[in-house]
């Protein structure tokens, strides 16, 4: 039994897939760490109204996120058998419930904009910025699910740089109008929070338009067209509702966690809100390059379980449990490195809250290795093998019996605010001790494609 896998293949793959990914993450965390810094200046309640504002941002990618995973998982399997019809109604299928969603979502946040950031925190001040940055940028929602589900099906096919390139643009162009909206230069005027929203928006809607365009003019694996999108399968419908509620549930589960921990934490003063944004903002970057590995990973997964290779697949999850641990070692250890540089790039914030910002960042130093290893695990393998319902299970129990229930008492009790937030983060620590367990049973490898390919199917 190998430890360690000898298929160069696999290696190869991983970093072919992996490093666009990354790239493509990273530019996003770029995007909205520009406008933290740039809003930095305008002072404490500026930055928690956008991190508060950007909740909802939060909740909007993980739901997406869900409805993404389900098309990569699903898609990357019958990638496998090379079956391009069958790919297409599944990419169909995501795209009108992702476009959904977005709809409705942004109709919400556009009636009820200080409502819901009132969920987060009573700092008037904050629900005040956080409410002007909402009504704006909630319009971009239903761009970004669109964006997400088209590079999810360029990703389950192995096409991975277009995501990266898209979002090179996106950045681009909201980091520039950033600077030109925010600060009142060339003309317009200091518009601050409203500045960063419109950026943001205009971004979106450009990525929206780029990917558009790549899928139906320049891919040349699905050929996706926009009577696609439009094709209804039954069949396929009820499979991507059967295995994709799990993945959606767990992924509102993990969203319903991440403004959970917002409104704890927004109990407290607005420099401890500040020292979360940036504390989460740090971890957003270290988890760049894990995030792109481990995507990387359930594509390899995925089309592995799909053309039934189960032996070569206990190998590669032997190999990923090894490279991860290792990752999340490294990543804990630059972390505690850079911490105090990393904070020193928010000049606007006041001592107080860069105080709590460095007690913060001690803990993700440490709960970042979990990280590393239960994801990549549970996402990487597990889930994108075919048990999806485990990992749902699995998270909401951690979610609802553990973190919450203990973050909840720790705050009741005046335990430190650093206390508070450990037990936010428990169960990236926890997670590793069930993900262990699992992965080396074996049992989740799990074929979900149809034996009879559709009509009509391109075997390429």
């Amino acid at each position: 039994m190998r430890l360690l896998t000898r298929d160069k293949s696999f290696y190869r793959s991983l970093v072919l897939l992996a490093i666009p990914v990354a790239l493509q993450n990273l530019i996003t965390f770029a995007v909205t760490f520009a406008d933290n810094l740039m809003v930095s200046s305008l002072g404490d309640s500026a930055v928690s109204g956008v991190y508060m504002g950007g909740q909802i941002q939060t909740f909007l990618q993980v739901f997406s996120g869900g409805i993404e995973g389900s098309i990569l998982i699903l898609a990357a399997q019958y990638w496998g058998k090379r079956d391009t019809a069958s790919i297409k109604r599944i990419v169909a299928i995501g795209v009108q419930f992702s476009l959904f969603f977005g709809a409705i979502l942004s109709v919400v946040c556009m009636a009820f904009p200080a409502q819901i950031i009132g969920l987060f925190t009573h700092e008037a001040a904050v629900i005040a910025d956080g409410a002007t940055y909402l009504r704006i940028v909630c319009l971009s929602y239903i761009f970004f699910c669109l964006t997400q589900a088209l590079i999810a099906s360029m990703r389950s096919v192995e096409v991975a740089r277009i995501g990266m390139f898209v979002s090179g643009i996106s950045l681009f162009v909201n980091v520039g109008l950033n600077y030109v909206l925010i600060f009142g230069k060339i003309g317009f005027p200091a518009m601050g929070i409203r500045g960063a929203a419109i950026a943001t928006l205009v971004s979106r809607i450009v990525e929206t338009g780029v990917m558009a365009l790549y899928v139906a003019r320049i891919d040349d694996k699905l050929r996706i067209r926009f009577s696609d999108l439009l094709q209804l399968d039954k069949d396929l419908r009820k499979d991507f509702i059967r295995y994709g509620l799990p993945i959606i549930g767990g992924q509102v589960v993990w969203s319903v966690n991440m403004m959970a921990n917002s409104a704890i934490l927004g109990r407290f003063s607005a420099s401890v809100i500040t020292a979360a944004s940036v504390a989460n903002t740090m971890n957003s970057l270290a988890y760049v390059v894990m995030n792109g590995m481990s995507s990387a990973v359930g594509i390899i997964t995925g089309k592995t379980v799909g053309a039934g290779k189960t032996e070569l697949m206990k190998e590669y999850a032997r190999t990923v449990q090894i490279l991860f641990l290792c990752l999340g070692l490294l990543t804990g250890g630059a972390i505690a490195l850079l911490k105090r540089p990393f904070i020193g790039l928010y000049s606007g914030i006041t001592p107080e809250a860069a105080a709590y910002a460095f007690q913060f960042i001690n803990v993700l130093s440490v709960t970042i290795i979990g990280t590393c290893y239960q994801a990549a695990g549970l996402f990487g393998l597990v889930k994108s093998g075919g048990d999806i319902g485990f990992v749902f299970k699995n998270d909401s129990i951690f979610v609802f019996l553990v973190v919450l229930p203990s973050a909840i008492l720790a705050a009741y009790l005046g335990a430190p605010v650093w206390v508070v937030f450990a037990c936010l983060k428990c169960d990236q620590i926890l997670k590793c001790f069930v993900a262990v367990v699992k992965i080396n049973r074996f049992n989740w490898m799990k074929n979900l494609t149809r034996d009879k390919p559709l009509p009509e199917t391109a075997n390429e």
